[in-house]
């Protein structure tokens, strides 16, 4: 943390007190664990706080509802649910608060890990409009925002470093899925897996305590009842390991479906950007349909995923079939699931889309459970194999698309260990989550949040070298106190010129801005000091190329290899219209390269 000289007597302010008060007796290290015990805290508070919400709201709609027949208000609640949020999100928020993971992974690479203050409390009213109302999102994203937003928060009230605030965020995301599941190891392997916090010792004990503080308070706040329920009634047996490699397959293409349609339905919708009502009318005329077909897909679906993980047969079963059209119609079971699976991509894409919140963490876990039970009671009908118990694959399956949508195996593993109690299960969930993984990873080198960022350069990730250039701003790096010369000026005034300026670089220009050459000094020294030929020569006779030119938006990796593969001292950067912005000095590159290094190198 820095160490700002906070004077009391002029700021008595609360805050320079407790500063104030902190550098005189507490260490940075142990003031980032209190910090952290906050964390955990107020993360707690937020995800019971969201939970609650969407129960109120979906206990007023739909109290009442016949379980045996369709329910015409499913094909009115989400479209209402999108525009209220919409609303919400553009006349309160005022700021675009969706796909929540990855505005946190994007904070982290270009903003130094520094989240809005609404952002500690905007997505948790509008995630609760819109799955209360029927959207086909998880609450998880937003309320990982919420929690990495209290940390960011905390840590600039409290006048943290860039590297404690990027602690700290992850102490929020981690915070927060482990309150949401009453999960602490799954909190902490969250961070390291998609959130990309190097686990240190230094950032170990912070991170753990979020974990376990969030847990213990959500417990008080909802009690010990576990988010999904499931027993385990037959132990694995080796002979299903064929069985798990193939359902990790299946996982794996199940992901690859999600994240390709997710992609295209995105592109359809940004097309309707600066349309705010033809978005809602869209999504809504997208998802109320669905809902209305298949009311699985109301909301986070966790109701249908426990149905999923505790029936044991056809009877149970079909309660999955509660509330829609197909009630009552046992040979609908295996077609609605696979029918489910093929829609639920569809109705989260039209929900986000259409102007909601929410996350793809629950719809992961969602379609996992049906994707699971799909393949198992597929597997069981058609006598390819062992007997396969569709409890036990369903909750496989969980963990298998969550390993491939997210580019996180240990998450899945854990998680749904934890969350379920299916701790016997660990090594059929390892071999279904690796299937996955290993397959998606064939077709997506990038989880669903970070291939956004990825496509831009801005994401950060464990490789070394790539972290600290992405921490790196080109802005930041950029000398623009360049001495420009004209192209028709001659030597005399060159000459001029080059003694007013503190580089061995200097750009011409025209009129209007652009970059014509540059002169190097280097290279016209042996003619700089014949005064006869001061009236002989111009700029335009001595100029040269730049050996590359770099654009604005260009990622510190390219701006390197470009370095790399010209050898160049000074690169010149332009904007998008070709004008010259200043230069890069790739000695000055290096220094900052280093700095950053040390700074992420310190325990």
């Amino acid at each position: 943390m820095s160490k700002e000289n906070i004077d009391i007597t002029k700021k008595p302010t609360l805050i320079g007190r407790v500063i104030a008060l902190r550098e005189k007796y507490l260490s940075d290290h142990q003031f980032t664990l209190i910090l952290s015990f906050f964390v955990g805290f107020f993360s707690a508070v937020a995800a019971s706080l969201l939970h609650w919400l969407i129960r109120v709201i979906q206990n007023l709609l739909l109290s009442g509802f016949a379980i045996n027949t369709f329910n015409w208000l499913y094909l009115i609640y989400p479209i209402i649910g999108i525009y209220l949020t919409s609303l919400f999100v553009r006349h309160v928020v005022k700021d675009n608060i969706s796909h929540g993971i990855t505005r946190i992974l994007y904070a982290i690479s270009t903003k130094r890990s520094r989240l809005r203050g609404h952002n500690c409390w905007s997505s948790i009213i509008a995630s609760a409009i819109t799955i209360g109302f029927g959207g086909s999102v998880g609450a998880e994203a937003p309320i990982v925002l919420t929690g990495s937003a209290i940390g960011s928060n905390l840590g600039k009230l409290f006048k943290a470093d860039n590297k404690t605030l990027m602690l700290l965020v992850g102490c929020g995301g981690a915070a927060a899925i482990a309150a949401i599941f009453k999960a602490p190891i799954s909190g902490l392997v969250f961070s390291l897996e998609i959130l990309m916090i190097d686990l240190t010792m230094a950032s170990l004990l912070p991170m753990l305590i979020s974990c376990v503080t969030a847990t213990c308070f959500t417990y008080i706040f909802t009690g010990n009842e576990s988010l999904f329920s499931f027993h385990l009634d037959t132990l694995w047996q080796v002979e299903r390991i064929p069985a798990n490699i193939l359902l990790g397959i299946f996982g794996g293409f199940v992901s690859l479906y999600f994240m390709r349609t997710m992609n295209f339905c995105e592109s359809i919708f940004s097309k309707l950007k600066n349309r705010p009502l033809g978005k809602v009318l869209l999504g809504g005329l997208i998802l109320s349909p669905l809902i209305f077909f298949f009311p699985s897909l109301y909301g986070e679906g966790y109701s249908s995923i426990n149905i999923l993980l505790s029936g044991t047969s056809e009877t149970e079963w079909d309660d999955i079939l509660r509330h829609s059209p197909f009630y009552g119609y046992s040979g609908m079971l295996l077609p609605y699931v696979c029918l489910v699976i093929l829609t639920k991509t569809f109705a989260t894409s039209a929900t986000n889309g259409g102007g909601g919140c929410g996350g793809t963490f629950a719809p992961a876990l969602f379609l996992g459970a049906f994707a699971g039970f799909f393949f198992a009671h597929f597997w069981n009908v058609y006598e390819i194999g062992v007997y396969v118990p569709e409890k036990n694959f369903a909750l496989l399956g969980m963990a298998a698309v969550m390993a491939g949508i997210m580019h996180a195996p240990l998450t899945g593993i854990f998680l749904i260990a934890e969350t379920t109690g299916g701790y016997q299960m660990f090594i059929p969930l390892m071999i279904v989550s690796i299937s996955a993984y290993l397959t998606i990873m064939i077709f997506e080198p990038h989880n669903i949040y970070g291939m956004r960022l990825a496509r831009e350069g801005k994401l950060i990730t464990h490789h070394t070298d790539r972290a600290v250039l992405t921490l790196m701003s080109l802005d930041s790096v950029i000398d623009k106190t360049y001495t420009a010369v004209d192209p028709e000026m001659n030597l005399s005034s060159l000459v001029h010129a080059i003694s007013n300026s503190h580089n061995n670089t200097l750009p011409v220009l025209d009129n209007a801005g652009n970059l014509l050459g540059e002169i190097d000094i280097t290279k016209i020294r042996h003619i700089v000091f014949r005064t006869e030929l001061y009236h002989h020569f111009t700029v335009r006779q001595l100029m040269s190329q730049p050996a590359a030119t770099l654009r604005v938006n260009d990622p510190m990796e390219d701006v390197m290899k470009n370095f790399d593969a010209t050898d160049a001292s000074m690169l010149p950067v332009l904007d998008n219209d070709n004008h010259l912005l200043g230069y890069i000095s790739r000695s000055h590159v290096y220094t900052v390269y280093r700095k950053i290094v040390a700074d992420m190198s310190e325990e």
